[in-house]
């Protein structure tokens, strides 16, 4: 977590970086965002390969670590930044805090949000789903257990031990958050 010191710290060296050329406005170019973006990508790429292949563990780090830098560059590039040659590293983790850092928390908030909405449909279809199963299982019971032949009881037997064991997860999933 960042702490409200290395947040200001940042916003000082951002001021700095301007004022020093290491960091400078610029015109958004689309070759310089692919540059960044394709550059993100092959990093990743290999760091997944010798990964996979089981290779240098050094370079599988340093790979990942660029993919990182290059995106970071491309965001900060999208808003009107190009991060220099100097302290390159530096720079663009300073600008991270300081121009993306609340954008990203707005993204998660809002991305955040609508699965919440979609979350609370779905658990409110699954609450009725449940209910439901257990009308139909409670008026199955009487009908199987007093009208029906044996071979017929068989075929239905599974779908309700997969309703109860479903029903049975979810009700004790229910207490336990209320006995807390």
């Amino acid at each position: 977590m960042l702490d409200e010191k290395r947040i200001k710290e940042a916003e000082l060296n951002i001021k700095s970086y301007l004022a020093e050329g290491l960091l400078k406005e610029e015109q958004f170019n689309s070759i310089v965002f692919d540059v960044l973006i394709n550059n993100s990508k092959e990093s990743i790429e290999t760091a997944a390969f010798l990964s996979n292949n089981k290779k240098s563990n050094l370079w599988i780090i340093v790979s990942a670590y660029y993919s990182m830098f290059y995106i970071a560059n491309a965001v900060i590039y999208k808003m009107g930044y190009k991060v220099g040659d100097k302290i390159p590293h530096k720079v663009t983790s300073d600008a991270l805090i300081v121009f993306v850092r609340n954008k990203l928390r707005q993204s998660l908030i809002e991305e955040y949000e609508e699965l919440k909405e979609e979350a609370l449909l779905i658990a409110k279809n699954k609450a009725e789903g449940l209910i439901s199963n257990f009308e139909f299982e409670r008026k199955k019971r009487g009908f199987i257990q007093y009208q029906t032949k044996e071979i017929e009881k068989v075929s239905k037997a599974q779908t309700s031990l997969n309703r109860a064991k479903e029903f049975l997860f979810e009700v004790n999933n229910l207490l336990r958050k209320l006995n807390n």
